[in-house]
């Protein structure tokens, strides 16, 4: 079956692309198991070279990767550009301090010698999701394969063109064949390449339901796996918050990526004292953002990656409408070509609604009021999920209670949740498991080798 890519905006095909046969997905992990014997033995410096050169070619080509982004899912020609340059930023990072992640430790035991040497496992298998087409690849694999591992990985259906271009863009840097290949194929597949025994570890970024299915396979081949999945992250308002600087970075960390984040935040809890004057300002705010054409630099709010999307959170908005809760801003599809939906804000949202326990995806924000930062943390812990979450306070008080009492694998202050370079990425409880960036998540599929002389 051909791979179909559609513009969100326009919701014409854009170009179709042509499946991998199971022949061919057998060949792309021969030619993959194959590459990582020698690529392992590649020194650190040849390595950096190599993705200093493909952060170089990829900074020339922004604006023609950021306009293929924006046509196959929507999101801003500005903020697709800045995905672009995250990525050569990545690269040029992991060139640079790989080696140094990766150094021996050396333990003092009984021994004469002892201790850990890092070493790389072979061929990972990366399913990738379509909501950061470029940075979400990146992220996994710059390290990986820096750290001397290869990848194959199968991007979500709707981003091929993404897909080609960071199998194409590795190849034109001068790696070899192998190293980063692209798997264009459906989700029956799956099954098949996870069991392979070429493929060594398996890596996911994506929802709960399909982190359940691939860590399922991964567990029953007994494969090590790290799992990326969704969030609802709390927005904490303290007492003490500057809300001149805490409502526009409200706005943007829920309609950062049109509201398709796993990362961005989607429950705003204020407390009690601080009630009014925040929902009132943050409900205006999103009132006020531009919806339309991502290519138009104007524009904050581009639409939703396909009509199934759209349906789904306008479906979750009004059955929560339904059962009570109150609209602030938004909340209606508009009539228009493209798959479009506006900022939406709810109030007074019944917990057993959709928008009080699914998560949201896309540009709908949840408020809760609490009666205090201990209310808040409470609230904001009550739920399955505990990937980010940001306090907004100047008290260093409120927030260092803040980050010792969320449950999350992220928390920051007066700053919206990011992945970055020189921090562990990633969550706990439904939100998945284990680590991608830093020297923690360089690590996850490395060999820590244990070596003792006597």
């Amino acid at each position: 079956m051909p791979i179909i890519a559609t513009n969100p905006a326009t919701e014409q095909v854009i170009a179709t692309y042509p499946s991998h046969t199971p022949e061919e997905v057998d060949q792309i992990l021969k030619v993959a198991a194959a590459t990582f014997q020698g690529w392992k033995t590649v020194p650190f410096a040849e390595r950096g070279a190599l993705m200093v050169r493909a952060a170089e070619l990829l900074e020339s080509e922004v604006p023609s990767v950021a306009e293929l982004m924006t046509s196959e899912m929507g999101k801003t020609f500005a903020s697709a550009k800045g995905e672009a340059m995250k990525c050569a930023l990545a690269m040029r990072y992991y060139a640079e301090h790989t080696e140094g992640m990766l150094q021996d430790e050396i333990i003092a035991t009984k021994g004469s010698r002892s201790g850990v040497l890092f070493e790389p496992l072979g061929a990972i298998f990366a399913v990738m999701p379509w909501n950061f087409p470029l940075w979400q690849v990146a992220r996994m694999v710059i390290p990986t394969i820096m750290a001397g591992n290869v990848v194959a990985f199968k991007h979500a259906s709707n981003v091929p063109g993404c897909a080609k271009y960071l199998e194409d863009l590795f190849l034109r840097a001068g790696f070899p064949a192998g190293v980063l290949t692209t798997l264009l194929v459906g989700h029956d597949l799956v099954p098949r390449i996870i069991g392979d025994s070429r493929i060594v570890a398996v890596t996911l970024t994506g929802s709960e339901a399909a982190g359940r299915s691939v860590a399922g396979l991964a567990g029953q081949h007994l494969k090590k796996c790290v799992m990326e999945l969704g969030g609802s992250d709390p927005f904490i308002v303290g007492a003490s918050a500057d809300l001149a600087k805490t409502v526009p970075m409200a706005v943007t960390a829920r309609i950062q990526n049109n509201g398709q984040s796993c990362i961005a935040s989607k429950r705003f809890i204020v407390v009690q004292e601080r009630d009014s004057e925040f929902v009132d300002a943050f409900a205006a705010a999103m009132n006020a953002v531009r919806l339309g054409d991502p290519m138009d630099p104007a524009t904050e709010l581009g639409p939703l990656v396909s009509k199934s999307q759209r349906a789904q959170i306008a479906e979750q908005v009004a059955a929560s409408v339904a059962a009570g809760a109150a609209v602030l801003a938004g909340g209606a599809a508009p009539e228009r070509t493209g798959f479009y939906y506006p900022a939406t804000v709810l109030a007074n949202v019944p917990a057993n609604s959709p928008a009080g326990c699914e998560e949201l995806f896309g540009p709908v924000a949840v408020v809760h009021v609490a009666k205090d930062l201990a209310d808040a943390i409470r609230i904001a812990n009550d739920t399955p999920w505990g990937l980010g979450a940001s306090i907004w306070a100047e008290d260093e008080r409120e927030i260092d209670e803040a980050i010792a009492g969320l449950d999350a694998g992220m928390v920051f202050a007066n700053a919206i949740v990011a992945s970055m370079n020189e921090l562990p990425f990633g969550g706990i409880k439904l939100s998945g498991f284990g680590r991608e960036l830093s020297t923690m998540g360089l690590r996850e599929f490395m060999n820590a080798k244990t070596f003792f002389v006597a």
